[in-house]
């Protein structure tokens, strides 16, 4: 190739890349989208865990949201009523100062008071064993698997299996709701973290059936319904359960309680 054919060609590819360059301008200004910088400057208040506590697809999804106005600006569960606070002032309204919540799990079938059906020998994860037959070693169908399935979930090292069940640390949860979409059964809730007194059973069958499983179901027996003097508690298919709106704390279902299982 003579130096001709050189020029011409490093010609043509230079002009190529002009054209391409002021069409990719172009096109660039054409279908830009516009971007609101509140969402950049909510996004550098967040954390950055992209739990998906918040119900959006990571802390970009919640953002977007915010400036939106599709969310609360305190929305973030691990930023908590801190970063609230910055975001709040950043869109110039106020925080919400909603209640603090912190996840809860309804059973206390240790051990010593779930009975067994059989020897489970298998993978020791809560959403593989549910499905094998009759649902691992433990009686009642509505406990906890006691295999963690929550503790790999939970980012914040907020809850463990200690005897058998799933114990949360109130101090260290940030109510992401990881644990709570995990557990095969629905025995974790997020609840009022002021809240004194809870059911610790998640069971729905009859006293009598109850009985036979653990040592430490409600039965059903409505007595701590009888004793709240402010409506907060009643009876949901054989099951106690609390209205957080309504307790204030008294304690007395709980004195009252022959099985036990309301903190």
């Amino acid at each position: 190739m003579n130096i001709t054919g050189i020029i011409i060609a490093a010609a043509v590819v230079g002009v190529v890349g002009i054209v391409i360059g002021v069409l990719l301008g172009v096109a660039s200004e054409k279908f830009k989208v516009e971007v609101d910088e509140r969402v950049t400057l909510v996004r550098e208040e967040l954390p950055g865990n992209n739990c998906g506590g918040c119900g959006y697809p990571g802390c970009d999804g919640l953002a977007a949201a915010i400036v939106a106005g599709n969310a609360k600006v305190d929305q973030c569960p691990v930023g908590g009523a801190a970063v609230g606070a910055k975001i709040a002032a950043i869109m110039g309204v106020e925080a919400g100062g909603g209640t603090k919540k912190v996840a809860f799990v309804k059973c206390k079938g240790t051990c010593d008071k779930a009975n067994t059906q059989y020897n489970y020998y298998g993978i020791d994860d809560c959403v593989k064993i549910s499905v094998v037959p009759a649902a691992g070693a433990k009686s009642c169908s509505y406990g906890c698997l006691g295999s963690g399935s929550c503790v790999k979930a939970c980012q914040f090292d907020a809850i463990h299996i200690v005897d058998g069940v799933a114990v949360v640390d109130k101090e260290k949860c940030v109510a992401c709701g990881q644990c709570v979409a995990i557990c095969p059964r629905g025995l974790i809730e997020l609840v009022p973290y002021t809240a004194e007194h809870l059911v610790q059973c998640n069971s729905h069958d009859k006293g009598p059936d109850v009985k036979k499983k653990c040592d430490a179901g409600c039965i059903g027996c409505t007595l701590c319904t009888k004793q709240c003097e402010f409506d907060a508690i009643h009876m949901d298919n054989n099951l106690a359960k609390i209205d957080y709106e309504k307790c204030t704390n008294c304690g007395k279902c709980a004195a009252k309680c022959p099985a036990k299982v309301i903190l």
